[in-house]
């Protein structure tokens, strides 16, 4: 399987709800945050929902509506960057994607994908009685498990129809990161991709930049830039899939992003002075990791 990557600020064109429209839809005496604290009671996320055999089997709770899915303008084609070529030509590749909007398809890259996907489908698959003394909405010890992100924390926001598991990539002081909380059906097998996507981001796709910028190998990414965090998505069936979002509007924060995606499509992102357009590709969004690149502040003592 393939890699997406993106360079800086990539778009991903998704929506919130304003205040009023999420009272027109929930109706006006619905108590957002009740329902949320309520939600995030169960320790169960949305898959604990959909197990639970409740009502939201037929429909779905007003606390995930969205006004409506936002629709593709325009199919975006997306490069491809062959690693397998001689690298003057992934130089030139990867130099025009970038010019071209930030956003690559990455093949014969190396990297194990099938593994880690599966991996993530183990551990959000593990029963509630394993997964849910990991939930929370803060990560603990660089381990997250959460539904509610902080840019679905405002009152009036919908909470997307996804389960998410973060993993820090970096522990204190740059140190490796203890990964002793995640279950041993995820745990070494993630830890594996974690550190083969860095080495991927770090020494091969960063030196095929610097080349293609001018720049000595390596030159694009300092000491101080490290892999940052890895995002693992779980996305359940849902009676009402118009409804939803499986992800809210938002900006990766991140230098780098490697995205990892199973077959089921649907990922949408924006580019400068145009409208949100559907990402052609094989693959998109049921299972997904996501390794992120981030300026690592040096610790003074």
């Amino acid at each position: 399987m393939d890699l997406w990557y993106s360079i800086g600020k990539q778009d991903f064109c998704l929506q919130l709800l304003s205040t009023k429209r999420f009272e027109e839809m929930a109706g006006a005496d619905y108590d957002v945050t009740a329902a949320k604290a309520e939600f995030y009671a169960t320790r169960g996320g949305v898959r604990g929902l959909v197990e639970s055999g409740s009502d939201v089997v037929a429909a779905v709770p007003p606390l995930f509506l969205v006004p409506n899915s936002p629709v593709a303008s325009a199919t975006m084609t997306v490069p491809t960057v062959d690693l397998s070529l001689p690298r003057p030509a992934a130089v030139e590749l990867i130099g025009a994607a970038a010019r071209s909007g930030g956003l690559f398809y990455v093949t014969n890259h190396g990297v194990t994908v099938d593994s880690a996907l599966s991996a993530i489908k183990a551990f959000h698959e593990l029963p509630l009685a394993v997964r849910s003394p990991i939930y929370s909405v803060a990560p603990v010890a660089g381990v997250l498990y959460t539904t509610m992100q902080p840019a679905a924390s405002a009152p009036a926001a919908a909470i997307p129809w996804r389960d998410t598991l973060l993993i820090s990539l970096v522990g204190p002081h740059g140190a490796p990161p203890d990964l002793g909380r995640l279950p041993s059906e995820c745990r070494d097998t993630l830890t594996e991709y974690g550190h083969a996507v860095s080495e991927l981001g770090k020494k091969e796709l960063a030196g095929l930049l610097s080349e293609a910028l001018g720049l000595s190998v390596g030159a694009a990414v300092p000491p101080s830039v490290e892999a940052s965090t890895m995002v693992c998505h779980y996305y359940l069936p849902c009676p009402e899939p118009t409804r939803v979002m499986g992800s809210m509007d938002h900006t990766d924060p991140s230098m780098f992003t490697v995205l990892a995606q199973d077959h089921v499509g649907g990922l949408m992102a924006t580019r400068p002075g145009s409208m949100c357009r559907r990402c052609s590709a094989r693959f998109s969004s049921t299972s997904a990791t996501c390794s992120r690149w981030s300026q690592m502040v040096p610790t003074r003592v």
